[in-house]
């Protein structure tokens, strides 16, 4: 399949900029992947369409406060360093991204904070933007945690324009968050709410969490017309035996299998055994699924609203079928759905 297939027209009124007044009354359109069948609902509707013993994949990935602002040595300029990973913990080696990298060479020293709560140096050159700085910090890995928490704000994705506030830090996170990586929220489980949950565990529905760490090379636009010569970044993954089971029960038992987000859809697909089961993974993936793709593991999915030409919108068409998903976000469209990382959600059943 080519990029341009991928093509369709958003309105930029569409784009959500904040979050729904709840998590779980969100706007759900249910689409049926055989027939193309739409219905439209409300988020925590998906009770009804699960049931005793189906299986839901849920990414418990944290974010982390990624965006920091610090000032450059002797000119004071303010210098946006978005933290991507650790590199080396004992070192306190980061790969980051700054802006205006034109400013920042290896060498410069970086201030941050009022009082230069953490410092850092310059020590690498990896992309254009991309660098690799050292904390010169001396204190325990918590109090350094701790300085990065004070001092970073909640990783927004670029296209909403205004600053994260303090309700940004509780709502772009699960509630299932646990293991601190990503830069940007699996934003399909941002509808789980607790009560929700909790209703979905009462019909006898089990949680597998899987654990991706969302890296910035989700949203990295495809720039080749032939989608076989793309790219993905790597992105760490961890599925332990105990959840590998579960899910293993559900697919035995011929139960509902579902991924919640693209990035549980990722995991899951990149851990998958000879006999097409899943199985345990610590590893680093890079695959991406774009149309035609046979899924080994989910048979049902979760997802919100993504942006034309995006890797993530090829996965959705490779599971809902190509057809019926763009007919689908026509209708999102024509029917004024919430897109991107605070929008709407999908099931496809």
């Amino acid at each position: 399949m080519k990029l341009s297939q991928f093509k369709f027209n958003l309105p930029e009124s569409l784009v959500a900029h904040t979050p729904a007044e709840r998590r779980d009354e969100a706007r759900l359109m249910v689409l049926h992947k055989d027939s193309g069948k739409i219905e439209h609902k409300i988020f925590r509707d998906v009770l009804d369409y699960f049931d005793d013993q189906d299986v839901m994949i849920l990414n418990n990935t944290k974010v982390f406060p990624a965006r920091m602002y610090g000032n450059k040595e002797k000119t004071g300029a303010t210098i946006e360093v978005f933290l991507l990973r650790e590199l080396n913990k004992e070192l306190r080696l980061w790969d980051v991204l700054v802006d205006p990298a034109r400013k920042i060479r290896v060498g410069n020293k970086l201030y941050f904070g009022e009082d230069d709560l953490l410092i850092a140096e310059v020590v690498d050159n990896t992309t254009s933007r991309g660098r690799t700085i050292r904390f010169l910090f001396d204190g325990t890995d918590e109090e350094f945690r701790r300085n990065i928490e004070i001092l970073g704000e909640t990783p927004l994705p670029k296209y909403i324009k205004r600053k994260a506030t303090a309700e940004d830090k509780e709502r772009y996170q699960t509630v299932f968050a646990k293991h601190e990586g990503a830069v940007a929220a699996p934003t399909a489980g941002l509808h789980f709410s607790r009560e929700l949950m909790k209703r979905l565990e009462l019909k006898g529905v089990n949680f597998a969490e899987v654990t991706l760490h969302v890296g910035l090379g989700t949203f990295r636009p495809v720039e080749v017309e032939d989608l076989t010569k793309h790219k993905m970044d790597s992105e760490q993954i961890i599925i332990e035996q105990s959840q590998v089971n579960i899910v293993n029960r559900g697919l035995e038992n011929k139960k509902r299998v579902c991924a919640v987000g693209t990035t549980s859809m990722r995991a899951v697909e990149s851990a998958v055994s000879a006999g097409r089961i899943l199985k345990p993974v610590n590893d680093w993936t890079s695959k991406f699924i774009f149309p035609p793709y046979e899924f080994s593991i989910a048979n049902t999915m979760i997802t919100n609203f993504h942006t034309p030409e995006s890797t993530l919108l090829m996965m959705i068409c490779a599971f809902g079928g190509y057809d019926h998903v763009m007919n689908a976000y026509e209708v999102a469209v024509k029917e004024k759905y919430r897109f991107y990382s605070y929008g709407d959600a999908m099931l496809i059943i």
